[in-house]
């Protein structure tokens, strides 16, 4: 541990619960694991979470790298490069993986409990500090607490930032763009326009610095109320397609007929077959799960596109559990799909406005045949053709759970991912580290994804104040 100009970079167990692949994430610096974090990750690898499949990922990796290496070559330090998954191994320069091979022990300068995992790690920190005084070390956790103390006792410490999408959540990609108002007078003249059956296209020339993405929503700023969508940008040439109005009378979807600028966008995509990802955005009352609802209703049921509807969502409760739920798969989910009976009952009463009670509940007993409820736990290994898949409250998943859920649809599928990242349940995940933000940030280039934040709450009166001043 001789090489001054690396840092020496010490792992607390949660970074590996939570990355396994943490250790490759630091370039050319060391890395330094303690006893206490490989007896931490012995005692939490069993089990069927995904704390305990990244436990045993570590595990396996830990294992490749010290296989048929000698005492002294663990000593030294064991090059990381030998068992990275890049194909390219010769272009990497990773640092060296320590680990505590002999006490590193010294005296906390404030009084801590000597049993506890978290203080053996302060210690052994302190001790890198004073055996290499020349050396940067830093000490890499996420926890809060564990920062904390850690800077209260001299010992330098991060958080794990590699898993964040992005730096602030201000940054995040909001699928539309307001033009300036004067836009038409710049490209007016030289836009060229043309009509394919109902839609109208428009091209024009785009500078190398425009930021326009696949499937943005461009919306004018002046009185001619333009809306267009960004369909394509190529060879410096950008093609707009004219924006369906579902504010409409006559283009309304199962019934509902969006309130806002925002919820037109997000309908135009919801209800465009060319789409096979969308995420919708945004706090609570903006209308994510009746306008996604609406939709697969209408493509389901009327145009037959899809032959059924799936909901699903993280099942991460607001207080305290209640325990086990009894009956099947869909039984023990129908609690925790609320919004999906409140949504159905609004969608029932608008399309059906006019129609005797018995069409009501003859229309509510087609509706329950094409409508399942399954659970994330069993999604793993399904492959799912031809369905309509909306997940409620995205937020509260991983970037891998979020993968493994999206991996799942077959030909024809496409998935509705909906959130508020501002209410996020999960203990591990934050606004910049949830998989919803991950797939937002991933699937804004490409041709077959949407994304929209909504932002103009349209639930009641109460519940929109509620929100801006609670």
């Amino acid at each position: 541990m001789t090489n001054e100009n690396r840092r020496l970079f010490i792992l607390d167990t949660n970074v590996l619960m939570h990355d396994p692949m943490a250790m490759f994430n630091f370039e050319e610096h060391d890395i330094f694991i303690s006893m206490t974090v490989l007896e931490e990750l012995d005692s939490a690898k069993k089990g069927i979470s995904e704390v305990s499949r990244n436990v045993r990922e570590t595990n396996r990796l830990i294992d490749q790298i010290i296989s048929d290496a000698s005492f002294d070559e663990i000593r030294q330090g064991l090059p990381l490069e030998r068992i990275h998954p890049s194909a390219n191994k010769d272009a990497l320069h990773l640092g060296k993986l320590f680990f505590e091979t002999e006490p590193l022990l010294v005296e906390l300068p404030i009084s801590l409990p000597s049993h506890k995992a978290d203080n053996h790690i302060l210690q052994t920190g302190l001790a890198l500090i004073a055996r290499f005084p020349n050396r940067s070390v830093t000490l890499v956790t996420k926890d809060i607490n564990m920062r904390i103390k850690s800077s209260a006792v001299g010992l330098h410490s991060e958080d794990y930032y590699n898993d964040r999408v992005l730096e602030d959540v201000d940054l995040l990609y909001t699928g539309w763009e307001t033009l300036p108002a004067n836009f038409f007078e710049e490209h007016g003249k030289q836009m060229k326009s043309w009509q394919d059956g109902s839609r109208t296209f428009y091209e024009l020339d785009v500078d190398k610095d425009c930021n326009w993405h696949a499937n943005q929503c461009l919306i004018s700023d002046n009185e001619a109320g333009f809306k267009a969508i960004v369909r394509s940008i190529h060879d410096g040439k950008a093609i707009l397609e004219y924006m369906q109005n579902f504010g409409k009378e006559s283009q309304g979807v199962w019934g509902i007929h969006a309130r806002n600028a925002e919820q037109n966008m997000a309908m135009n995509f919801l209800m465009d077959p060319e789409i096979d990802f969308v995420s919708l955005l945004g706090i609570a009352g903006t209308g994510k799960t009746l306008l996604a609802l609406a939709a697969a209703l209408e493509q389901t049921l009327d145009l037959n596109i899809y032959n059924e509807i799936i909901m699903t969502r993280a099942t991460i409760p607001i207080g305290e559990d209640i325990g086990f739920l009894p009956g099947t798969e869909e039984e023990k989910m129908t609690p925790w799909m609320g919004a999906l009976m409140d949504n159905l009952e609004v969608l029932t009463n608008a399309e059906n406005s006019n129609s005797t009670e018995w069409e009501k509940e003859s229309t509510q007993q087609l509706i329950s045949k094409r409508i399942k409820i399954k659970s994330l736990n069993f999604m793993r290994g399904r492959t799912f053709q031809n369905k309509f898949i909306i997940l409620d409250e995205a937020q509260n998943l991983t970037p891998k759970q979020m993968k493994t859920l999206i991996t799942r649809a077959g030909e024809g599928t496409k998935i509705i991912c909906i959130g508020n990242i501002g209410q996020i349940d999960s203990p591990y995940l934050s606004e910049t580290t949830s998989g919803l933000t991950y797939v937002v940030d991933r699937f804004k280039s490409w041709e077959h994804g949407a994304h929209i934040t909504l932002q103009q709450g349209e639930r009641s009166r109460l519940a929109l104040y509620a929100s801006d001043s609670l």
